[in-house]
């Protein structure tokens, strides 16, 4: 078997812009050294000397652990981080992918320095997807994720949407696990959070998925595409998607966005919020623990501490944490990294300021996937002048509320009612504003985090005061006027 042990010690392989020391167990980009631990380059090494093969778990791990019993989430956690390490999926380029049932493979062209030849290889297993490694399991989204699997195959379009935080790229990153099986030519992420210019997308979509720039290999391709993170280039998209679509019958394509891309055979799927606790109190632990916002806070604590425990004493901070954060996955997830720190009940007390709570984050991710604030500041930043009016000055709404009532309250002789109506539907597309259809009214709702930011933007642009001084009477007019029923009828 050709194998890199075959090479000297002194060696030096070089792989993307890395330059791999055999002997100093050193890798370098350019003249910068990677700061990796020794298990990890114990990993690296050997599915380098295994280039384009693909290695067992079981290998791995008696290779780099022999003397020791050691479970497979210290493989991942590793494999993650070299991951992280060598920028693997930046740029369209993968390192390292996990072929499900069988194990992982390096898939970089790998070169003996000073020769120019590459590395001999095994030519086993293509890789089928590049997809990332899952390192936690996905909490309270088996409705939605069975309902996509089922539907996709015979639909070919769909489009998970929903606001920064409700994890619509964990629910497409899990569809896509569960149909590996059924794509014959593999499941593909393009993840379009790395590029800013729609004029690149041709180009890295190719780039991904190893076409050339008309994507001609992928017209018979029985193909599984996730485009995630569209936002910031619908139109772009729905051109390509149309044109894909239409040349690639065998194709398929699920999409992440926080509104539609407004495609031909688009079918819509809103990814919800995480189950929360009612209003009312819990009366035990168990009872909690069948809700699926609070089993993501529990398995995110103790991630984070060991040997947490759910209490009973517990059970009020924890409904109210998950209650104000509106269930969003993110929003629990950063909060739960301060419960080290803070506890449950610091947690709760400092949900009044919780965009501040929600600052810190994913320090590996792209910046406005980072935190909730990131997102909803790349979010605040994509609308127009008279969407950041209508977003800031409807903050003022503590509970829902109709359109007649928006009007009431907030139009005037700058912000007319037709302008207003339109930056409502506009905001509720981007997910922005939550829909409620009842008794025939309509009714918008914000997000707790969503209202927050809004309301520090009111602040900001020193309007705050006045517009809750029209909100406080328009609604004492109405209950004048009905005799404290309409408000009722309108807002709640």
């Amino acid at each position: 078997m050709n194998s890199l042990r075959d090479i000297n010690s002194d060696a030096v392989l070089r792989f993307g812009p890395y330059a791999f020391h055999l002997r100093q167990r050193l890798i370098l980009q350019g003249d910068r050294p990677l700061r990796m631990g020794g298990r990890a380059l114990d990993i690296l090494q050997v599915l380098v000397e295994r280039a384009g093969s693909v290695v067992s778990k079981e290998a791995l791990i008696t290779h780099v652990w022999p003397t020791s019993v050691v479970e497979e989430i210290n493989l991942r956690v590793h494999i993650a981080a070299l991951r992280r390490a060598l920028g693997d999926g930046q740029n369209g380029q993968r390192y390292i992918v996990n072929i499900p049932q069988h194990g992982y493979s390096f898939t970089a062209p790998v070169q003996r320095d000073g020769t120019g030849m590459p590395v001999p290889v095994e030519t086993v297993h293509k890789p089928l997807h590049n997809l990332p490694a899952r390192l936690t399991p996905v909490t309270g989204r088996d409705s939605i994720v069975g309902s996509v699997v089922r539907q996709l195959p015979v639909r070919r379009l769909m489009t998970l949407i929903g606001p920064a935080g409700i994890g619509k790229t964990t629910v497409a990153l899990r569809v896509a696990e569960l149909l590996l099986q059924h794509y014959q030519d593999g499941v593909w992420r393009v993840d379009l959070a790395a590029i800013d210019d729609p004029a690149q997308l041709v180009e890295y979509l190719s780039r991904t998925l190893e076409l050339d720039v008309n994507g001609a290999a992928l017209v018979q391709r029985h193909t599984l595409v996730v485009l995630d993170n569209c936002d910031h280039l619908l139109e772009r998209c729905r051109t390509v998607v149309d044109n894909l679509l239409a040349s690639a019958p065998r194709l398929s394509i699920l999409v992440t966005s926080r509104e539609p891309l407004q495609a031909a055979g688009e079918t819509l799927l809103p990814v919800p919020a995480l189950a929360v606790p009612p209003a009312c109190a819990i009366y035990d632990v168990a009872e909690a623990m069948g809700y699926s916002a609070v089993q993501l806070l529990v398995s995110c604590a103790r991630a984070r501490q060991q040997g947490f425990t759910l209490r009973q004493q517990d059970l009020n901070a924890v409904r109210e944490i998950c209650r104000r954060l509106d269930g969003l996955p993110l929003a629990i997830e950063l909060a739960a990294e301060q419960i080290d720190a803070l506890a449950l009940v610091g947690l709760q007390a400092q949900l009044g300021n919780c965009l501040q709570l929600l600052t810190q984050g994913r320090r590996t991710a792209l910046p406005r996937h980072q935190s909730l604030k990131a997102a909803l500041d790349w979010s605040y930043e994509q609308l127009s002048p008279l969407e950041q009016t209508v977003l800031q000055r409807l903050a003022v709404f503590k509970v829902a509320f109709t359109l007649d009532v928006a009007i009431g309250v907030i139009s005037c002789a700058v912000l007319l009612p037709a302008s207003l109506v339109k930056g409502v539907e506009s905001l509720a597309r981007k997910s922005l504003l939550s829909v409620e259809q009842g008794s025939g009214v309509t009714r918008y709702r914000f997000l707790n985090t969503t209202r927050t930011y809004a309301l520090k933007k009111l602040d900001h642009s020193g309007y705050l005061r006045a517009y809750e001084r029209r909100y406080e009477r328009y609604i004492s007019q109405a209950r004048w006027i009905s005799g404290g029923q309409v408000s009722l009828q309108l807002i709640e």
